[in-house]
């Protein structure tokens, strides 16, 4: 087969079984790979009504016959689970090194069953597949993980790593690579938690199979071209997603105040042009010339990349209109392995409870630092963030 390795990595921790499946051209044509092969694994090898955290559940990391070749957008994997979070199928895509790595490896997915019984991490450099301790890791955050793997096995690995949300099985932990790459909302971070493993790091050298490679390169080379011709481009590459706060303002529907309003006083605080002012540089995914991670420094003289969907849950939805303060609680979310969406809107909803003292905890608008105080506690499951760590619903 072309474009596909038709080689599905499986790892079982409680065993520490290291195999590999092949697949033929019927399963890739009908699935195709990514969410597609994650879906078809999880229904046909999950037992109906298995715990989302048991031993049982299976984690898929899983890529598409065009990852990893050059050709726009083409750096990204999906990481999908039976969500502890809502109980079905759950997932998340992120831009990662580590999807390019995976596929050079010689796989198309990973698919991760069982539970270790200690902390634990998956080094992977092509055939070479092992199940190594991660005792010096477990606790650290997502940035000090993958810092500590590429000091050990090289800088140009891949990494996907969990952090202390999930470890401690936060309902909405996910999954981070390159400081700021996150993936897998409804708690794919506490899947991986709950089976000890905090890590994978991946390295391939081998080539991706193509039928044409001189083909391939000039539909890579007119999609570029294509792309940036795009009336906007220039504008895209200057404010990224954070273009759609002025947007939303505008059209009355950016989330304020728990989503009982649409339109915030202070949106222009934390807005493109704001963020415009004290960007410093840009990430982006594998293989994409629409580069859309913008990174500032935030309150605290960290860098953070921003993107819409934070900022509007990290600001206007909890009532800080101030981007650098914003900024702050973003990077605590990611460094935690915590998603920042899902954290926005459970401090929202704290927030709104407090104001009609539905709880005793005194959680302001705006509050910069309660809202700082209580992600800590949500990761770490202390006082109201215990009940706060299993999601809206669960703690309404």
């Amino acid at each position: 087969m072309f474009g596909w390795n038709g080689k599905i990595l499986r790892v079982n921790l409680s065993s520490n079984k290291i195999s590999t499946q092949k697949f033929n051209s019927e399963f890739a044509l009908s699935f195709l790979g990514g969410r597609g092969f994650a879906v078809k694994i999880l229904w046909d090898e999950l037992t109906p009504g298995i715990d989302p955290l048991s031993p049982e559940n299976k984690l898929v990391l899983a890529t598409g016959p065009l990852t990893g070749l050059p050709i726009p957008s083409s750096g990204k994997i999906v990481a999908a689970s039976k969500s502890p979070l809502t109980g079905g199928y759950g997932d998340g895509n992120l831009g990662s090194i580590a999807a390019v790595e995976l596929r050079k490896a010689g796989y198309d997915a990973i698919v991760i069953d069982g539970k270790a019984e200690k902390p634990c991490y998956i080094n992977i450099e092509d055939d070479f597949v092992e199940v190594v301790s991660a005792d010096d890791l477990w606790g650290l955050t997502t940035f000090e993980c993958e810092k500590k793997l590429k000091q050990k096995h090289g800088k140009n690995i891949g990494v996907l790593t969990i952090g202390p949300a999930g470890e401690n099985l936060v309902k909405y932990a996910n999954i981070l690579s390159q400081e700021g790459r996150a993936g897998g909302r409804p708690g794919i971070g506490a899947v991986m938690g709950s089976k000890k493993l905090k890590a994978i790091a991946i390295r391939g050298n081998k080539d991706i199979s193509v039928a044409s490679a001189d083909d391939l390169k000039k539909l890579g080379a007119d999609g570029y071209t294509s792309i940036k011709s795009r009336e906007g481009y220039d504008f895209w590459r200057r404010q990224g997603t954070m273009m759609t706060i002025e947007w939303s303002q505008e059209n009355s529907v950016l989330p304020t105040y728990n989503f009982r309003e649409g339109v915030f006083d202070y949106a222009k605080n934390i807005d493109g042009y704001s963020m415009e002012k004290i960007k410093i540089s840009q990430r982006g995914c594998p293989y994409c010339n629409m580069i859309c991670g913008n990174v500032v420094r935030d309150f605290e003289d960290r860098q953070v990349e921003l993107d819409y969907e934070n900022v509007a849950m990290l600001g206007s939805n909890i009532g800080v209109g101030d981007l650098n303060l914003v900024s702050t609680l973003n990077r605590l979310a990611d460094e935690y392995g915590v998603d920042t969406i899902s954290v926005g809107n459970v401090i929202g909803f704290a927030m709104e409870a407090s104001e009609r003292k539905l709880i005793s905890e005194r959680v302001e608008w705006g509050d910069y630092k309660a809202a700082r105080e209580l992600i800590i506690k949500i990761v770490n499951r202390e006082d109201i963030g215990d009940l706060l760590a299993e999601g809206v619903k669960k703690a309404s």
